[in-house]
């Protein structure tokens, strides 16, 4: 009788596990810009999603709506340029962002957002730290906002490193559009891409 046996050999395993090993390697860069870029691109949208949500409470209710980007949603918040999380309210939330959300009590939060949710390593740079929408969901003040979102640690954005960088611009009329700033002016200037 022939007894045949089953498994794998020791050599057969230490193969396998330097195959694996050899695929991680190469496989770990590309992995972790792709991690990296899709926490701009999750941070983009949710500014986005929060400018949208401003304009569309504003029409909605017929009063003015803060957007505002700030440093945290602690009691303490301050507002700024470069503050990853954001409040929409009916009133300014600067110092208040631990307020519950409700439409009676100041500062009236409506929704909010912390910047570390999803996209710990965004980098948020914006023209101005607010912008309040009207009635008619224009820019109250008429000037144009634009955010500019980033991701230092994996890299430079492109055409230099490897970070897919978006921006956000606010037109004067209330339209959000996010676009590429590395989309190049040589490409067709109809590019939905294009800055």
């Amino acid at each position: 009788m022939n007894k045949s046996s089953y498994g794998f050999t020791l050599i057969e395993l230490m193969i396998t596990i330097a195959v694996l090993a050899l695929l991680l390697m190469v496989g770990l860069p590309g992995m972790t810009t792709w991690l990296q870029n899709t926490q701009i691109r999750s941070s983009a949208e949710a500014l986005q999603a929060g400018l949208q949500l401003a304009r569309a409470e504003a029409l909605r209710r017929n009063v003015p709506v803060r957007f505002q980007l700030a440093d945290s949603l602690a009691g303490g918040c301050a507002l700024t340029n470069t503050g990853t999380s954001w409040v929409v309210s009916l009133a300014d939330a600067a110092g208040a962002c631990d307020a519950a959300e409700s439409d009676d009590a100041a500062p009236q939060i409506l929704q909010k957002r912390s910047g570390a949710e999803g996209s710990p390593n965004a980098v948020i740079n914006a023209s101005a730290p607010s912008v309040v929408f009207n009635g008619l969901g224009r820019i109250a003040a008429g000037a144009q906002m634009q955010i500019d979102v980033t991701n230092t640690s994996g890299g430079n954005c492109q055409p230099a490193g490897p970070m897919r960088c978006l921006r956000l611009n606010v037109a004067p009329g209330g339209q959000v559009r996010m676009c590429d700033p590395a989309v190049m002016a040589v490409m067709d200037p109809n590019d939905p891409r294009l800055c």
